[in-house]
């Protein structure tokens, strides 16, 4: 996905525009007090301040290498759905025969056969990205106010699984798979069941079943996976003392930074009289900087810690899931018109 790098930057500073004006009101309010009141004796030292801005740093690094290793397996997870469901639709497609069967079917049988895998397999996708996509009482990101205003959503909160999931599974199977509570499992037990029914038909070799059914094992192995990023949130306790601490540093930063400006501008009073009198005004850029880029770093790692929330920086499960379903039913041998479209790209951002 390639994304305009100024674009970018335009709405990072749009992104976290209201804690920077309310990081400039905190500063302007501390000078206006220094400066007009001449309270020069509100001040702490430099010392304790460093170390708290030195653990936060440590503390909002450990948070961001945690976050990214989250969304990382979850893209390699996603990546191996991807593999694994290719070499699906190809063993399907070559072991599904009439090679070993005393009751042979014919091809339109066969290939009605390998549609229904295939489909089933699409489900099983489906059902499994309309599933992380559940919220959970600790996903509040995409809840905070300049994350709805861009009005990214992914297509799952535009429609139900019931809707998305019809298509592609018998009524049978559709009410086998809605009585269960893990609908993405259902689908998996029905497609091991039906194999073994081909198995004893002969449509398909000993080998071959064993075969499918590991792909079938690999699946369950990598659902699984993705089901424990989804439902096992980043501890807590990390995350809220950081955000915490975070504060505390920010709020703590003004009475350290404002007297040494106020003391650096005495020292250039007798030769610049105007420029040292004002001088203590020049902290409100560098507090505001400073703290723009604790607060910004530590909440990207809040952003990046739930990788299917279905925010901006998510792993794409959706567009994974459209891009498998066109590959599979494209090797069926379907048109174009009967192949839904790739979902749309918006203000540069996969879903």
């Amino acid at each position: 996905m390639h994304i305009n790098k100024t674009y970018t930057t335009a709405q990072m500073a749009w992104w976290t525009r209201f804690e920077t004006l309310f990081f400039i009101a905190i500063i302007t309010a501390w000078v206006a007090v220094f400066y007009f009141f001449d309270l020069s004796w509100i001040k702490i030292p430099w010392t304790p301040l460093a170390l708290i801005g030195t653990a936060v740093a440590f503390v909002i690094g450990f948070q961001n290498n945690s976050a990214y290793g989250r969304i990382w397996e979850a893209r390699k997870i996603w990546g191996g759905i991807v593999n694994t469901s290719r070499t699906f639709g190809m063993f399907l497609q070559d072991m599904l025969t009439n090679e070993y069967t005393e009751n042979p079917m014919t091809d339109a049988e066969l290939k009605e056969e390998i549609r229904v895998f295939t489909y089933r397999h699409i489900g099983w996708m489906t059902a499994l990205r309309h599933a992380m996509r559940q919220p959970k009482k600790w996903e509040t990101t995409s809840q905070h106010k300049t994350n709805q205003e861009w009005d990214i959503r992914p297509p799952e909160m535009d429609s139900t699984l019931e809707v998305d999931l019809k298509p592609y599974i018998s009524e049978s199977d559709f009410e086998y798979v809605m009585g269960k509570n893990n609908k993405q499992t259902a689908l998996l037990y029905l497609q091991s069941h039906h194999l073994r029914k081909l198995k004893e038909r002969g449509i398909i070799w000993e080998f071959s079943f064993l075969q499918l059914e590991g792909v079938l094992e690999e699946l369950f192995t990598l659902q699984g996976k993705s089901e424990r990023i989804k439902n096992f949130p980043y501890p807590r306790h990390f995350a809220t003392l950081n955000h915490f601490f975070m504060w505390i540093f920010v709020l703590l930063l003004p009475l350290a930074l404002v007297p040494q400006f106020a003391d650096i501008g005495k020292d250039i009073v007798e030769n610049h009289p105007v420029i040292g009198d004002l001088f203590v005004w020049f902290c409100v850029p560098f507090y505001v900087i400073v703290a723009w880029v604790f607060h910004t770093m530590e909440r990207i790692g809040r952003t990046g810690e739930n990788p299917f929330e279905g925010t901006a920086n998510d792993v794409p499960i959706s567009t994974i899931a459209r891009g498998i379903e066109i590959d599979l039913r494209q090797n069926l041998g379907e048109s174009k018109d009967e192949i839904p479209e790739q979902f749309p790209v918006r203000l540069d951002t996969q879903f």
